[in-house]
């Protein structure tokens, strides 16, 4: 008789794959992030409320929680010829954000991948120059513009402004510039790709983000600056921050006007984050994980 064949033995059962232990929901965090950011946003949310009351209602004790909403306060400002401080300030950030993110490009990529002598003295000249307070330039700075009759002159504002960002333009770009793959760049250079064309086909793509925020950056900066626009100018190039103060005279403070005022002038700082947010948060994380 044949015996019968012995059976196959069972494959040993490997270890057990591991489960991924999910992260306990906790709500209570979520609703204090909510708090925090409430509290923060409500002054925001105040003025624009107050833009639509009327005076009598704006400076009520306690605050007026509850009234007609009406467009007066903003015909008012509108009356005012809001208008040409609108574009005298979009003149004067516009412009110098594009200078200082043109001209602080090269002095970046000199101070970061070419490393010229003397790279950190250079770099902390830059920084030094924002050390020195605005109290200090404005005489010498108004003496030049008086003899060059460029006072009351939105040009003369958009070179001070270039000036004031260039130091946040050059740090910032330079932090990006740090953080590119340096493989990539020796491959290029590899390939006999001159630096211009490296920095227009290699360099200029990966840190578009990061350039990004640079100009957010410096455009914001340069659109709430009052110090210098206040003491160059007079009617003719004055901004949007020197309109607002038109609203605090001898007669009172004009709480509804003032908020209404503020709600025109800080939309287009708005406007631009809320399209350039997916960039800016880009840009700013840029180089954070590798």
């Amino acid at each position: 008789m044949t015996e019968a064949p012995a059976p196959a033995a069972a494959p040993e059962a490997g270890p057990a794959p591991r489960r991924r232990r999910r992260r306990p929901h906790r709500p209570a965090a979520g609703l204090l992030a909510w708090a925090v950011g409430l509290l923060f946003f409500f002054p925001v949310l105040w003025m624009f409320l107050t833009g639509f009351k009327q005076e009598s209602q704006a400076s009520t004790d306690p605050p007026t929680l509850f009234f007609r909403p009406t467009l007066d306060q903003y015909a008012a400002v509108l009356g005012r010829d809001f208008v040409p401080y609108l574009l005298n300030s979009l003149q004067a950030s516009v412009l110098s954000t594009l200078l200082a993110v043109v001209l602080g490009l090269p002095a970046a990529y000199a101070l970061s991948l070419v490393r010229v002598p003397q790279w950190r003295d250079s770099l902390f000249f830059f920084l030094s120059t924002k050390l020195l307070p605005p109290v200090a330039m404005i005489l010498p700075l108004y003496v030049i513009a008086q003899n060059l009759g460029a006072l009351d002159d939105a040009r003369t504002l958009t070179l001070v402004y270039t000036a004031m960002n260039m130091p946040i333009a050059v740090w910032m770009i330079r932090s990006f510039l740090v953080e590119l793959p340096k493989e990539v760049l020796e491959a290029a250079r590899m390939d006999g790709a001159p630096r211009l064309t490296e920095m227009r086909r290699v360099i200029l793509p990966m840190i578009a983000p990061g350039l990004a925020a640079t100009a957010l950056i410096c455009f914001i900066f340069a659109w709430n600056e009052f110090f210098f626009a206040v003491n160059l100018t007079a009617t003719r190039a004055a901004t949007v921050p020197v309109f607002l103060v038109g609203f605090i005279s001898g007669e009172g403070l004009f709480w509804a006007r003032l908020s209404a005022a503020s709600t025109m002038a800080a939309l287009p700082v708005i406007i631009a984050g809320w399209t350039a947010q997916r960039w800016l948060v880009r840009g700013l994380s840029l180089g954070a994980v590798k």
